[in-house]
């Protein structure tokens, strides 16, 4: 039936559209039943391969979609049908689904790939082989519920996989459970990423209840199409949905002020981090202000507000990278703050530039992530070899305490790692934004539709993006260059081809991403324009019919060079400075003892402002004496005031267990033996006395038993004659 609905419709391939489920399904089960009496490379593959099986279906929906346009919804099965909801399972195919999927199942092989070389010394250096199954199952699950969410066609499958992708980052932030602070950090950092995630997720459920009460439909053809009509007679209606979502992005998306999760989620694999931050669940947030674009362009209210909250939250975690130490919190911080470009974008109305900064993102924060992988993975070998040799051992310094994380236990690794080196350059400086790389053309974009919709967006995105240059050349400086400050940096040793390779690849991508939406060309907006288009009806149309116009606007053949040449120059200007900072300034740093030397050059120039940015400037802090030590004081009193003392101790045994015995001595004491005893034992008494007098009439004596009959009958008689 199914099929034969689409072919019908001359598309291609539509058809072939559920294996993107079945494909990443087949993988987890396979490595979750038989996975056990698999060798390591046969599980890896077997995960490595749905990932890669997934994207060739997606490439299949591209070509479909080629000649075309209008795309399909392929039906699978009836899901719900409660009263006035009738939905059902269901898979849009249109542009902006299918660039999800590409994205998704194609960087998600590359990382699933790089995984396989990555987990076989991660296993083995935490000591527990036996996880390596485990992770490949939870790595297809991952793409399996991010499939689910980009490929719904109605707001309640894509929660599903909206939630699914929220479990997946709990079971993979923590999958080092037992390991991190105390033991514990990393499944308090699993449980903080999950709670945190509640928050927004509470949000997207009221913007799902308030949608279904406006529009008694979830479905997005339903929705769009009544949009315009019901923004005419219940305008606040949609206002409040926009804003719930807005609260779910947040969450989701780790923008303000729900971003605190995502830091925390370096405490998973290397490849958890990667696909978490470029490919899957952080760009849920993203997709859904993009999906719901015909809904926010009806209300500018709720468009500013996210445009502000993006704008905002790029800067903010940019000075936080700034502080960073730790390789990849630096790059942690960086994702929050391309998300904030990515959902200022998408809120301002500029929905192509937002998804092209999404996908060059996807390329060149993949290959970050994973090249710092190759770079821990690196000093955790040299660490290895250092510790196994007597004379380096000797010379070492700390070695039971190194971190191989921390960016000041490297230096010299160009050398030692020259692909890992070159590769994560290149993702430097495409997020830097330097020409003519993939985030130069994305980046700039998004500066140019903020210049044309909302100046004060331009000028905080661009001080965010001087500090992106900025961070990108002190990792890269602190990393790669100078003399290794440690022994395990210059015992480092290059990961194998298995991991390199898809790094090359992701460089390539990262080089070349640009390509996609050149200006003049602009081959992904007219990609993108179909569905957008298709989405908006009445009021929305001509909403977004007029952003397109402002935007159209910006500069011949949609380039700005005066936007280009400012953003390139605060790129190299930044860059300089880290330059500066990073190589000259800590060589001279080198003369100073190092009792007295300053572990970074911005500590002895900003002071106290560089330690706010190391310690993120407190907003840890700020929700533990806010939100969580109020909470923790209130759950204690309620647990050691009103549970234990007023309800067990008072309540339980002073009210109900002492009435209890109160009543018992009343009805034992008083009532039983008082009463009806007293009562059954007096009559005992007086029987007992009556037995006892009656007892002297019985003498034993004829003469007296003789006297008493007489006695009788004279009475009886006397009675008689009297009456």
């Amino acid at each position: 039936m199914i099929f034969s609905e689409v072919t019908s419709a001359g598309a291609q391939f539509f058809q072939w559209v559920p294996l993107i489920l079945a494909f990443p399904l087949a993988g987890l089960l396979i490595n979750m039943f038989f996975g056990g009496r698999l060798p390591e490379k046969v599980i890896g593959i077997v995960g490595s391969s749905a990932v890669v099986l997934t994207f060739v279906v997606a490439v299949l929906q591209a070509i479909s979609l080629v000649g075309h346009p209008e795309g399909a919804v392929v039906p699978l099965a009836d899901w719900i049908h409660i009263g006035e909801l009738h939905l059902r399972w269901a898979i849009q195919v249109d542009t902006l689904s299918v660039t999800m999927m590409l994205v998704v199942s194609g960087v998600g092989s590359l990382i699933h790939i790089y995984a396989i070389g990555y987990m076989h010394e991660d296993v083995r250096h935490n000591g527990d082989p036996g996880r390596y199954q485990r992770f490949f199952v939870f790595f297809n699950l991952f793409i399996l519920a991010m499939m689910v969410l980009v490929s719904a066609d109605n707001y309640l499958m894509l929660f599903v996989g909206w939630e699914g992708v929220g479990l997946c980052s709990y079971l993979l932030i923590g999958f080092w459970y037992d390991k991190g602070e105390g033991g514990i950090g990393n499944a308090m950092a699993a449980k903080k990423a999950f709670v945190t995630n509640r928050v927004g997720d509470f949000g997207f459920l009221l913007a799902a209840f308030t949608m279904f009460g406006a529009f008694r439909s979830f479905e997005f053809e339903s929705v769009f199409r009544q949009a315009p009509e019901v923004a005419a007679i219940i305008p606040s209606a949609i206002m409040f949905i926009t804003l719930f979502m807005l609260l779910g992005v947040t969450g989701k998306s780790a923008q303000l002020p729900l971003f605190v999760w995502l830091p925390d989620a370096m405490a998973g694999p290397t490849p958890v981090s990667a696909l978490i931050h470029a490919a899957t669940m952080v760009t849920a947030g993203v997709y859904l202000v993009a999906r719901s674009y015909p809904l926010y362009s009806l209300v500018p209210e709720a468009q500013f507000w996210v445009t502000m909250v993006g704008a905002l939250t790029a800067l903010f975690s940019a000075t936080i990278a700034v502080g960073q130490f730790d390789i990849k919190k630096v790059l942690a911080y960086s994702t929050i703050s391309q998300l904030g470009f990515m959902v200022a974008a998408v809120g301002m109305g500029a929905t192509v530039a937002g998804m092209f900064h999404l996908v060059t993102h996807a390329f060149f924060k993949a290959l970050l992530f994973l090249s710092a992988g190759s770079v821990i993975l690196g000093l955790e070998q040299g660490h290895h070899h250092v510790e196994h040799d007597p004379v380096l051992r000797k010379k070492a310094k700390n070695l039971h305490h190194f971190d191989p994380q921390d960016m000041r236990n490297m230096g010299g690794l160009r050398t030692r790692m020259p692909i890992t080196f070159w590769v994560f350059t290149i993702g430097g400086l495409a997020l830097a934004g330097i020409f003519p790389l993939a985030g130069f053309w994305s980046k700039d974009e998004i500066l140019l539709e903020a210049n044309h919709l909302y100046s004060w967006a331009y000028i905080i995105l661009s001080i965010a993006a001087f500090f992106t240059a900025f961070y990108v050349g002190r990792q890269l400086l602190m990393v790669f260059f100078g003399e290794p400050r440690t022994e395990p940096a210059a015992h480092a040793k290059e990961s194998p081809p298995v991991m390199t390779v898809p790094l090359m690849i992701l460089a390539g991508l990262s080089a070349l991403g640009g390509l996609l939406n050149l200006p003049g060309i602009h081959t992904f907006g007219h990609w993108l324009e179909h569905t957008l288009e298709a989405a908006t009806h009445g009021e929305a149309a001509e909403v977004a019919a007029e952003v397109g116009a402002e935007a159209a606007q910006a500069g011949a053949l949609g380039f700005d060079l005066g936007i280009a040449a400012i953003s390139t120059a605060l790129a190299v200007v930044a860059l300089g400075l880290a330059w500066y900072l990073y190589d000259r300034r800590y060589k001279q740093m080198l003369d100073i003892p190092p009792a007295k030397r300053p572990d970074d050059p911005l500590r002895s120039i900003l002071g106290p402002v560089f330690t706010g940015m190391e310690r993120k400037w407190w907003v840890d802090e700020l929700y533990w004496a806010v939100l969580l030590n109020p909470y923790i004081a209130l759950s204690k009193f309620l647990a050691q005031v009103i549970d234990w003392r007023f309800w067990h101790d008072w309540f339980h045994d002073v009210v109900i267990a002492g009435g209890f015995k109160w009543i018992t001595r009343l009805t034992a004491v008083r009532i039983d033996l008082g009463g009806i005893d007293a009562i059954a034992n007096g009559l005992a008494t007086v029987t007992q006395g009556l037995a006892q007098q009656m007892r002297r009439l019985q003498t034993g004596y004829v003469r007296n038993y003789a006297l008493s009959v007489f006695v009788g009958v004279v009475i009886i008689l006397g009675y008689l004659i009297l009456r």
